[in-house]
């Protein structure tokens, strides 16, 4: 045990003993030391936090996580392109960043399963219609000639026109939709048409 005289003062008869602890490692004593108040503050306020967010954020889910809220502000920048878009011409290129898009790209695959899965089958593999999924196109490779498929059908091939049921965003974001299947190669109808390196 050792002691230390209070520097603070001259009266030689106040020292403060250092509590030791019971336990004894090779020799090695620990003295019972009262941490200081600023880290047992840091400690209670970390536990006192971490209780707070897992309640707001994860228990109740009050709010978003910072994950959530960036999802939420790229999908805000994700509608506010695409209504700058609409008074613009469709061009290759503005389809091609829809398809960059994820949250555009989702209701693109919502309206693929809701209208176009009776013909090309829910992975784009084809079955009345061609297979979706290779590098080889039936009506041009870019993503223009695919949006002209979608807008106007194709008669003799039993492909119906969807411009009037989809609408003008709705047929540009099927377009990006079907973009993301290309040379995926899932298995299933055989190639028809020629090959796309767009």
């Amino acid at each position: 045990m050792s002691e230390h005289k209070d520097s603070g003062h001259d009266n030689r008869s106040e020292y403060v003993a250092d509590t030791v602890m019971e336990h004894e490692y090779d020799g090695i004593q620990e003295f019972d030391n009262k941490l200081p108040n600023w880290w047992l503050w840091l400690m209670w306020g970390s536990m006192v936090f971490a209780l707070f967010y897992w309640l707001v954020f994860h228990t109740l889910e009050i709010r978003d996580l910072p994950k959530g809220d960036f999802e939420t502000e790229m999908r805000l920048a994700d509608e506010a392109m695409m209504e700058r878009m609409k008074n613009n011409p469709v061009t290759n290129e503005s389809l091609m960043a829809i398809v960059e898009m994820p949250a555009q790209v989702a209701e693109g695959r919502d309206m693929f399963v809701k209208f176009c899965v009776a013909c090309h089958l829910d992975k784009g593999e084809g079955l009345v219609g061609p297979n979706l999924t290779d590098g080889v196109w039936v009506h041009g490779c870019e993503p223009m000639d695919l949006h002209k498929i979608v807008s106007d059908g194709v008669a003799a091939k039993g492909m119906p026109a969807w411009m009037n049921q989809l609408g003008p965003g709705g047929v540009q974001t099927v377009v990006a939709y079907v973009m993301t299947l290309r040379n995926t190669e899932v298995a299933g109808k055989a190639p028809e048409g020629e090959p796309c390196k767009f």
